[in-house]
């Protein structure tokens, strides 16, 4: 009964949240949350740094996704101290990959990339998982753990799709290009992106054009994918629970980019398309290198006591900081600021 209650309690909220962000995000005043002024060459006007809601909103999925694996590890008794290494380890790793991937794959310097991150984590995270098994005590076995982090990723990439309708990036093809008869079903359902800063407008010159919703789509999901795969884990289902998020999320990942008018590499096949078949490949793989062990039987009441602890709630903090610095602070935008006494105030 407890596990029912907390999906449908999650559902609830990722509903709102969601109706509200896909009428909301894609308009101008939703893509700049501040600029902070840095020089001023002629003592006047300042040049700017722009810090956005696509920080805010990644800062948001990955404290979300970081608090499931906590949860869904506590629940199994998992020790704080091998979370904490485990998390630290791979965030440390797959948030500078975001720019190091898409410097290589894309020969960009100023953007990121969180396919290229799921790719690098993917394939470093059972043995960092096993590596840090062996200083500190890991009660749930390699299995349940890698797939706490399956279904905390495919909920924080669910969420994390806000980010990008919000700076209008990874946006789809315009439904006036489909053949009439989707375009009839789908031009209510598509998202028009205004503002110049917005990637679908300065990138692909579509301001104001009816596009497929492929974001909207991937966050739904893929949260829908994460509330049934927790389910699974919390019923005692581990490996089907690893399986189900990496399957659903790669093999959708692998599809949504022909939907997609954004650039993706050269060729027919990205190789970030790639990269998401070899990671469904290596999640299926897994059970031969990792065979499932029984272990404790999860339990709601120990994963919400784990969560709640003052050092918990600080990392959890850390973690959304430390997330809004890196992807907030735009490279690819800038701002003028100018400052003027208001006299009627005087």
């Amino acid at each position: 009964m407890a596990v029912l209650v907390l999906i449908v309690f999650l559902s609830m909220i990722l509903f709102f949240l969601y109706r509200w962000a896909f009428v909301h995000l894609p308009q101008a005043g939703w893509q700049m949350l501040a600029a902070v002024p840095v020089s001023s060459p002629d003592g006047e006007e300042w040049q700017g740094i722009n810090f956005t809601f696509y920080g805010l909103f990644n800062a948001l999925s990955y404290a979300a996704a970081t608090a499931v694996v906590v949860f869904l590890c506590a629940s199994i008794g998992v020790s704080g101290a091998f979370l904490l290494a485990v998390i630290t380890i791979l965030l440390g790793i797959c948030i500078p990959a975001s720019s190091l991937v898409a410097r290589v794959v894309e020969k960009k310097s100023h953007t990121l990339s969180i396919g290229g991150a799921v790719f690098v984590g993917t394939l470093l995270a059972p043995w960092i998982v096993l590596a840090v098994g062996k200083f500190l005590d890991n009660r749930g076995g390699v299995i349940p753990v890698l797939a706490a982090i399956g279904v905390a990723y495919a909920l924080g990439e669910g969420m994390g799709r806000l980010a990008c309708i919000s700076f209008g990036c990874c946006y789809g093809r315009p439904i006036s290009s489909l053949a009439p008869a989707w375009r009839h079903r789908l031009e209510k359902f598509g998202f028009a992106f205004w503002g110049g800063t917005k990637k679908a407008s300065y990138a692909g010159g579509f301001e104001g054009v009816p596009l497929l919703p492929v974001q909207a789509v991937t966050a739904v999901l893929y949260s829908v994918c994460a509330l049934a795969a927790m389910a699974m884990f919390l019923f005692g289902f581990f490996l089907p629970a690893l399986l189900t998020s990496m399957l659903v999320t790669q093999l959708w990942r692998f599809y949504s980019e022909f939907l997609r008018s954004d650039y993706r590499g050269r060729g027919r096949i990205s190789a970030y398309q790639g990269m998401s078949l070899i990671c469904a490949g290596y999640a299926l793989a897994l059970p031969f290198f990792f065979p499932s062990v029984s272990g404790p039987a999860p339990e709601v009441l120990s994963g919400f006591a784990g969560l709640w602890t003052p050092g918990t709630i600080l990392f959890l903090q850390a973690v959304g900081m430390i997330t809004f610095w890196f992807t907030g602070k735009s490279d690819v935008t800038g701002s003028r600021l100018r400052f003027y006494v208001r006299r009627d105030r005087i």
